[in-house]
């Protein structure tokens, strides 16, 4: 049965990503001071001012957001959301930096903005990637985060397992092999469920974490960010062949031109629409036993399939 979507849900969504948005912005600025923290002896000026250019450069914050908004959906708004939310930010932020290396994706462009190569060079990029990832996991394991020992393990543990080799970095890698070589379906969405997913379904998962939730309640979670992590793909995909390099704030075309392995280059640009549909379908349904609790989170899966950029 399809959910129908109110202007005023629609509304209270888009608000409540921008106030996200803006509380992790907040918060990076602060995690990105001048000051050493911890054990840390001293923050050279060039390589945080590199960190802060890969950071703080706008974005809608969705990893974020979803990560405090499960939690919010389940019960739970306290402080140490908002600095695990920015420690998944930092990972993803890391990923971005290092992509649009001449070696990766090769982009002059991020967020409309010249990429940390460009701007610095490719020795400090690498090494600002390299910081946050590392940062995300001072984070998380700071008492700050959460007073429970055996949360910030989970949160730390799931983190690490969904960025590296089984999840995000191991996701680019597949990436990487496929270009200009056929894959089938299965392949694709496996390869996309990490690369993309992971760190969306870590997301969703985590906010239950953060709340205290059962495991059934954080399986669902799970489950729910792995079928948004298909649709970001898809519609990140279907933008690179639709959209201009104005409106995605980066170089479009890159997939058609490097040959990559994507379901719209597969069953083409109407079938894709069509399962981007269906998945919206499908995480409805999965969120409808939290009742009208769950409308922000139901609006975010229709705005990550049919967002302009």
């Amino acid at each position: 049965m399809s959910h129908i979507k109110t202007d005023n849900q629609q509304e209270r969504f888009l608000e409540r990503l921008t106030q996200d948005a803006q509380l992790v912005q907040d918060q990076l600025q602060h995690l990105l001071c001048d000051a050493p923290h911890g054990a840390e002896q001293t923050r050279p000026k060039n390589l945080l001012f590199a960190m802060r250019h890969g950071v703080l450069n706008g974005g809608k914050r969705i990893r974020p957001f979803l990560m405090m908004e499960a939690a919010r959906m389940l019960g739970s708004d306290h402080e140490g959301i908002l600095r695990a939310a920015c420690a998944l930010e930092c990972v993803h932020c890391y990923s971005l930096i290092h992509d649009d290396l001449p070696a990766m994706d090769d982009d002059d462009l991020r967020r409309g903005k010249p990429t940390i190569h460009i701007a610095f060079d490719e020795a400090t990029a690498i090494l600002a990637g390299d910081a946050l990832l590392t940062m995300a996991f001072d984070i998380l394991a700071d008492e700050a985060t959460h007073p429970d020992a055996k949360i910030r393990a989970n949160l730390v543990l799931g983190l690490a397992q969904n960025a590296g080799l089984g999840g995000m970095a191991g996701g680019q890698s597949l990436d990487i092999e496929a270009e200009g070589r056929s894959r089938t379906e299965a392949e694709i969405r496996q390869m996309q469920a990490m690369k993309t997913g992971a760190l969306l379904r870590y997301a969703c998962e985590a906010g239950a974490i953060l709340a205290g939730s059962d495991q059934k309640t954080q399986t669902t979670m799970r489950n729910f960010g792995q079928l948004i992590g298909l649709a970001f793909q898809l519609a990140d995909d279907l933008l690179d062949i639709t959209a201009s390099s104005e409106q995605l704030g980066k170089t479009a075309g890159k997939d058609l031109d490097t040959d990559k392995a994507t379901l719209v280059s597969l069953y083409g640009i109407e079938k894709t629409k069509k399962m981007l549909d269906d998945l919206i379908e499908q995480s409805h349904t999965m969120l409808s036993p939290f009742g009208d609790k769950a409308n922000i989170l139901i609006a975010a899966s229709e705005f990550i399939a049919k967002r302009q950029n």
